[in-house]
């Protein structure tokens, strides 16, 4: 039997434009904010990455707090759209905040300036917005390829993203002059961008009722009823929630060791401009296989073997580009870039689809739905993994003995240490990533429980 169909081919492709609002903040501060603070604004990189660590003391409560609320709001937008569309706002006049840091300022004010930037962004309005758009996955339908659409246009346009701005950056800082002004600058470009395409995204779809998003086969406990305490006891309780988090928090803290790729180019290869190339060699494998990842999950009917196998695949080439490095072959070095992004595809495309067979299994194990506070681990992930990532960088570059300054002779110290961070770290984060991939089968528990049911 054919599975209803809710939103239209270009519903699905103005809800993906949202992660370009998402990428204009996440790649950008991801990327860049490390070398512009050491390198523009003089902080010292050890500095930096201790304050991010402590702000991220913060996300781990806001991140299923604001999952627990968009649970519990009720409006005629429905429960996650005024989230998305109001908290970025917010992300905007914060994100301009972390590039505008006053070079006229005492050290002391500017590490004050930037933290409390930075907190608000991640903990308050990057949480909001990020949660209520991957939850919206759950909440505009109930098809499961459907999902695994949303998710698959969600990411090509993440990655478009990711690889416009990495290209561009460094282009655009030189040609605004350079400088604190040449960053703001390209800050305010970023942030109105973010902002258009946010409001697109949030307007190109409409949540479901409560009524038809819950199953009659199924009762339980309105999901907004629930108190704080019961709906953190409901997650951790799945298993596959954990699964999910850790795998998160590990793609983000190998996304900071690729960005690293900035010092690296730099330093290593004693060109910048590589960044961008090998920015290309990441990226645009990852949109094609984000293309496909729809008609595979349907070839091996189902995500699990395709996710397990394709990201075996991506480690085994991410171990072949750390063995370019050290051979000093940039072009083998972009092949197995290119091969392993075409390995981690797969799971970028349907991993939305996965988080509501996670959110799916807690419902038929508990009869309450709780899909935004399920969605909570991409933003968690996302902001912990991230954060975790951007701090470990400032602190691995200061103990080598980075030298902040444009042009400097880094010590023999340092050019080892960007060898580990950029060539090993990432290998060592997919191997984890996949040993925890071959246990994450939701999708056969969900159909266990379901024949479980038909037979009482």
């Amino acid at each position: 039997m054919e599975e209803k169909t809710y939103p239209k081919w270009y519903n699905k492709v103005g809800y993906g434009t949202g992660d370009i609002a998402g990428n204009v903040v996440y790649a950008f501060l991801s990327s860049f904010v490390m070398i512009y603070l050491t390198n523009t604004v003089g902080l010292n990189s050890g500095i930096v990455g201790t304050l991010i660590a402590v702000s991220k003391l913060f996300d781990g409560v806001t991140d299923i707090f604001f999952g627990t609320m968009i649970d519990r709001t009720k409006s005629k937008m429905g429960k996650a759209r005024p989230w998305m569309f109001y908290g970025f706002f917010g992300c905007a006049v914060t994100l301009f905040g972390v590039f505008a840091i006053p070079t006229s300022l005492g050290k002391t004010a500017q590490y004050a300036w930037f933290f409390i930037a930075y907190t608000l962004l991640n903990a308050v309005f990057y949480t909001a917005n990020n949660i209520a758009y991957a939850a919206l996955t759950s909440l505009v339908t109930k098809n499961s390829k459907e999902r695994v659409q949303m998710g698959s246009f969600r990411f090509m346009f993440s990655f478009g993203t990711n690889l416009v701005i990495q290209s561009v950056t460094v282009g655009a800082v030189e040609m605004f002059g350079g400088g604190a002004a040449a960053w703001r600058t390209i800050a305010f470009i970023y942030c109105i961008i973010g902002i258009i395409t946010n409001t697109l995204a949030v307007f190109s779809v409409k949540e479901l009722s409560d009524e038809e998003l819950k199953d009659d086969s199924v009762a339980g406990e309105e999901d907004d009823k629930l108190s704080f305490k019961q709906t953190i006891k409901l997650l951790f309780s799945n298993k596959y929630f954990s699964m999910i988090c850790v795998i998160y928090i590990l793609q983000q803290l190998r996304a900071s060791m690729v960005n690293v790729g900035i010092f690296f180019m730099t330093y290593v290869l004693l060109n910048k401009n590589l960044f961008g190339v090998f920015s290309w060699a990441n990226n645009i494998p990852l949109i094609i296989a984000l293309a496909v990842t729809p008609a595979l999950v349907s070839k091996m009917k189902g995500m699990y073997k395709l996710n397990k196998y394709s990201y075996m695949l991506a480690t085994v080439c991410r171990l072949m580009v750390a063995v370019a490095g050290y051979l000093g072959s940039v072009p083998l070095m972009l092949l197995f870039t290119v091969l392993t992004s075409l390995g981690e595809g797969s799971w970028q495309g349907d991993m939305s689809a996965v988080i509501a067979q996670c959110s799916e299994h807690t419902y038929l194990k508990s009869g309450k739905r709780i899909d935004g506070s399920m969605f909570s681990c991409t933003s968690l992930g996302v902001k912990l993994g991230g954060g975790i990532g951007v701090a470990l960088s400032g602190w691995l570059l200061d103990i080598s003995g980075y030298i902040n300054l444009d042009n400097a002779v880094q010590p023999d110290s340092c050019i080892n240490m960007m060898y580990f961070m950029y060539l090993w770290l990432p290998f060592i984060f997919d191997i984890i990533i996949t040993v925890i991939l071959s246990f994450l089968n939701v999708e056969s528990a969900n159909m266990k429980l379901k024949e479980n049911m038909q037979n009482q």
